[in-house]
């Protein structure tokens, strides 16, 4: 008998984890909730390849864009739990939507938090004519005309509008703003003049800066980006302040732990590979990396940070 009972508890072990131990046996799907050509494909399409290396196996990229990445995440969320399909996540998908509460999933118990994979931090921007040279120029020159500068984004419940209204809070100021369907549109209106503020993306804003058209002031990163190690963080004038997007991989509910550290130490490889740090760095992004439990801890204090900006500076997404 109690060999019997041995031989089954051997059996049970060897047979439980046979096929997570053989992961990967075929290509996996990494759902990327944005259209392709954007910064987050490209993101995908550059961070795949060596995965897929480091895995032994093929990985697809599928574009599945709509509702602000909703439909995408909520795709990946109702997929198998066998780690086939993942999904390539931002700040917009897991702490922003979440925190207005529009979204058909739970940001938190629908996904398996697998790696942390990247920053992108913005920059401060002002036109030429702007008097202000620095960051604290640039307060002090606000704090003395309260209600009379303006500030730009890319629309009601984007990052550029939290993250400019956090600016806002930290700093103690009144700015008017003025929304636009995507801060390109506003890149025009900045230079000549109309606008006073606008916090872009490093791809987006940076190219007007080195042409000469626009002033950078800071960079919206915790300290300074080694991207432009020349430019100061806003933190420095404006202490906490820190707004950036984040790009993390996710499973659907249930993913097995042993397939999660598979993919986690898999990411952490590519993401020290040369070439993906060149491609990263002409997206304007930092490699992240780190253990799939601080990658769930950022996130839990980052949707937290979203939601009492919301709730206290009363935001609305219409």
């Amino acid at each position: 008998m109690k060999r019997r009972t041995s031989l089954l508890a051997l059996s049970a072990v060897l047979a439980a984890p046979a096929w997570s131990q053989a992961f990967p046996t075929k290509p996996l799907r990494l759902v990327v909730p944005f259209p392709a050509g954007g910064a987050t494909d490209i993101f995908a399409r550059a961070l795949s390849q060596k995965l897929g290396e480091r895995l032994g196996t093929t990985i697809v990229v599928d574009n599945k864009p709509g509702a602000g990445g909703t439909i995408g995440s909520d795709l990946a969320a109702k997929a198998p739990p066998d780690g086939y399909t993942l999904l390539l996540a931002t700040s917009s998908t897991h702490s922003i939507g979440p925190s207005f509460g529009k979204v058909p999933y739970d940001a938190v118990a629908d996904f398996t938090p697998i790696a942390h994979v990247g920053n992108a931090p913005s920059l401060m921007l002002v036109p030429n004519s702007s008097p202000a040279k620095t960051v604290k120029e640039w307060v002090d020159y606000a704090r003395r005309n309260p209600g009379k500068l303006n500030y730009a984004s890319s629309g009601n419940g984007t990052v550029v509008h939290l993250g400019t209204e956090y600016f806002k809070a930290q700093a103690g100021l009144y700015l008017v703003h003025i929304p636009y369907r995507g801060t390109a549109l506003a890149i025009p209106d900045l230079v000549s003049g109309k606008l006073d503020l606008l916090f872009d993306s490093l791809p987006s804003g940076l190219p007007h800066v080195k042409e000469g058209r626009l002033r950078a002031l800071g960079v919206t990163s915790a300290k300074r980006s080694p991207l432009l190690p020349d430019l100061p963080a806003v933190a420095e004038s404006v202490p906490g302040y820190e707004t950036v997007t984040w790009f993390g991989l996710y499973g659907p509910r249930g993913l097995p732990a042993d397939i999660v550290q598979r993919i986690n130490t898999a990411v952490n490889q590519a993401l020290q590979d040369a070439d993906v740090k060149e491609r990263l760095a002409r997206l304007g992004i930092e490699p992240a990396g780190g253990t799939p439990q601080q990658f769930a801890a950022m996130t839990d204090t980052d949707r937290a940070r979203w939601k009492k900006i919301i709730t206290d500076r009363r935001i609305t997404a219409d």
